[in-house]
């Protein structure tokens, strides 16, 4: 049980479990309704049973509304035998990417693995999509509107690797910013005990993995794994783009 021996509540931020973002061929698959993997629910049920063995209760639970998030969630609760309403939170969704096929070859390795590198800039956009200032626009007015709302003591969130990144950035600086190495892996757990006070913010526990507990399944980020199945799909079609053009150079 956790203790409430300061005047301080605590927030558990969660990421999402392994979601699967290309087909076996490498190919883009839609990321707004992409479910969990099995590898993901996994990971989500182990996580629930972290929660469950510390008989830990939820005042309130918070989601982007993204499928992934929200299979995250009902897995957490289902291990520790809840039955709360989750809160859908349109704002907090992760960073919109754009079209990939828009990105120059040149710059497909960087745009893709430079991403959440050290101090983001804010004008830096998320594979030619939405900017890190725009997330940050609509994820910091839902951290404020949480920790003013006085209903509730433990709260769990739901979210994802970006959007995670800036809510621990924003917490423990006090400050509009963006650090990008804060590592997040699948369905993995952060805790954080905050007070009245802005810059009363303790963490207890970052990027807790619930089935890799010292991080030693991978070196990789997350961002490097996609770039590496999307480079293979990208190649596939550019070599086929090539060998349609001679085909038609030979036939005309």
């Amino acid at each position: 049980m956790i203790p409430k021996d300061a005047n301080r509540r605590r927030i558990f931020l969660m990421r999402h479990g392994s979601v699967t973002y290309f087909d076996p061929e490498g190919k883009p698959l839609a990321p707004d309704t992409a479910p969990l993997n099995a590898n993901g629910v996994l990971q989500a049920k182990a996580a629930g049973q972290l929660f469950a063995g510390q008989q830990a209760h939820f005042d309130r639970v918070m989601v982007s509304g993204l499928r992934r998030t929200v299979e995250t969630a009902h897995h957490v609760l289902t291990a520790t035998g809840q039955q709360i309403q989750l809160q859908i939170r349109p704002d907090l969704v992760e960073l919109k990417g754009g079209h990939l096929s828009a990105i120059a070859d040149a710059e497909l390795k960087t745009v893709f693995q430079g991403a959440f590198d050290g101090m983001v800039n804010e004008d830096a956009r998320f594979l030619g999509g939405e900017t890190v200032g725009e997330l940050l626009d609509r994820v910091i007015p839902e951290i404020d509107q949480l920790r003013a709302d006085p209903d509730w003591d433990i709260a769990l969130l739901v979210l994802h690797g970006g959007v995670n990144r800036a809510i621990l950035s924003y917490l423990l600086s006090g400050q509009r910013m963006m650090i990008g190495g804060l590592a997040q892996a699948p369905a993995c757990i952060n805790a954080l005990d905050v007070g009245d006070a802005k810059g009363d913010v303790v963490l207890r526990a970052m990027n807790v993995s619930p089935t890799d507990y010292l991080q030693i399944e991978t070196r990789k980020t997350t961002m490097e794994v996609l770039y590496e199945q999307y480079e293979k799909y990208r190649s596939r079609i550019e070599k086929k783009q090539d060998k349609d053009q001679d085909k038609n150079r030979r036939e005309n």
